[in-house]
């Protein structure tokens, strides 16, 4: 299987090949740890991933031909648009960068250039391969970095010799330095027993930092050449030579410091870039989000408009597939998965670009939340925000408990307010539960009773006024 992949290269092959082992209703299951609620959103995103798999499978020409099916997502703010696609990504550990259409302006207005897009997955799949490969060479970094540190305590016995010494039999100096030999051995010895032990952790010594010079190349920085300007930057930090500064740390710092330095150099920075530019190719994963804010309403072409329309004929080519050079190399984009998202309020999905709609052939509508899945976001995910607050508080020795009436409560006024007030999806359980606590985390050190029960009275007390009274609600929540 892995020879189908990638034959010249069984380390990429093996790192793509678990990028997309899970089933649909595994990657399901792992999202809904996350997110309540969206199930048709999940697997269809689901389904794009082992599409990619079974892609991976095939052999001969129809490899190349079967492309990813790029996926649309309609929804208002708050739903899980965006949390979908990111755990999604850390989940199948592709590269993934998430970015906003209105960054970017059509070529000749002020603004980030597209390309830039694919540019910032290559720097995300680099540093995710040159991380891997860091952990695989941090143990023989570690052992690098002890010596370096021995070094600055006892320096390493070498033998000297006197340039004249042939010329006349031999020099004092060196006889000294054979002497000297086992004592110095002894020494590093001692001191590398007491850094086993951990004795000399908070000892201050004073070693020579490498740093590598980083000119400013601000005036290339705008739109077009942007790419240019990163290229140049590194070419001439190529040609400068490493500076050396003397700093002074403790043996913890400079472990970590000469371990770093270490790692660096076992790593080739050649085939890390290789590596991530064909992961990137075939796993990346590009979330494209506020994308109805630069589709044209109702076929206007007037003002802001014209902007808008010349981003999506921009961002057209990099879904479609195309070759963008990065500062490590071509990446071919037609492997990409693009994941567009917007609410789409006031425009609609065929405000788009016709070309642009047909390259999101998977439309998926993400449906407001009510108060069920209030109830359920604010205790079922590992990251639930009751769970958040409550250790959070526990740093202050407070222990915080939610009666399930006052779950029930927040939940219900959650929905209320996102129904007559602008709807903002989970987030405006972030306001309410804000608000709702500003008292308790305001004394919490300062409290005598460290339990704190929440009750259905307690949220009515400090929330009822703000939810009966609308233009409150609209000003505070």
């Amino acid at each position: 299987m892995a020879q189908d992949i990638e034959k010249d290269n069984p380390e990429t092959a093996d790192l793509m090949l678990g990028v997309n082992e899970q089933t649909p209703r595994e990657i399901v299951a792992e999202l809904d740890k996350y997110i309540i609620g969206q199930e048709q959103a999940k697997r269809s995103v689901a389904i794009a991933l082992r599409n990619r798999w079974r892609s991976r499978q095939l052999k001969g020409a129809m490899r190349d031909e079967v492309i990813p099916k790029n996926i649309l997502m309609i929804g208002s703010t708050g739903v899980g648009k965006t949390e979908i696609a990111r755990r999604l990504a850390k989940l199948v550990k592709a590269p993934f960068v998430k970015v906003e259409a209105t960054k970017f302006t059509e070529v000749g207005y002020v603004g980030r250039d597209v390309d830039s897009i694919v540019r910032d997955l290559a720097e995300m799949a680099v540093r995710m391969v040159r991380n891997e490969r860091m952990e695989a060479v941090k143990d023989k970094a570690a052992r690098l970095a002890e010596e370096r540190i021995l070094d600055v305590f006892v320096p390493e016995p070498r033998k000297t010799q006197n340039p004249l010494g042939k010329l006349f039999g031999g020099s004092d100096d060196e006889e000294k330095s054979e002497d000297d030999q086992p004592k110095l051995q002894a020494g590093r010895e001692w001191v590398r027993k007491r850094l086993a032990k951990g004795e000399l952790e908070n000892e201050t010594i004073e070693i020579d930092v490498e740093e590598s010079s980083k000119p400013m190349v601000g005036m290339f920085a705008g739109s077009s050449l942007e790419g240019m300007g990163d290229n140049l930057q590194d070419m001439i930090g190529n040609l400068m030579p490493k500076n050396h500064k003397k700093r002074k740390v403790t043996v913890a710092e400079a472990r970590t410091i000469f371990a770093q330095e270490e790692a660096d150099k076992l790593i080739d920075m050649d085939a890390v870039a290789t590596e991530a530019l064909k992961i990137a190719e075939r796993s990346g994963i590009v979330f494209l989000d506020e994308i109805d804010k630069v589709a044209v309403r109702n076929g206007s072409s007037g003002g802001a408009d014209v902007s808008r329309e010349g981003v999506q004929r921009d961002i057209l080519p990099i879904v479609e597939g195309s070759t963008v050079m990065t500062k490590y190399g071509p990446l071919k984009t037609d492997h990409v998965l693009f994941i567009a998202a917007g609410a789409f309020h006031t425009a609609k999905p065929s405000d788009l670009i016709p070309e642009l709609q047909g390259r999101f052939p998977i439309r998926v509508e993400l449906k407001s939340l009510h108060k069920e899945e209030f109830e359920r976001i604010l205790t079922e995910p590992e990251n639930a925000l009751i769970k958040q607050y409550q250790v959070l508080l526990a740093t202050e020795g407070v222990d915080l408990e939610f009666q399930p009436e006052a779950l029930s409560r927040i939940a219900e006024l959650a929905e209320t307010v996102n129904e007559t007030a602008e709807d903002i999806g989970a987030r405006r359980l972030h306001t309410l539960l804000e608000k709702l606590l500003e008292e308790i985390s305001f004394s919490a050190p300062d409290l005598e009773d460290k339990h704190v029960v929440i009750d259905a009275a307690y949220v009515d007390e400090k929330l009822k006024d703000i939810a009966v009274d609308r233009d409150l609600s609209q000003f505070i929540l």
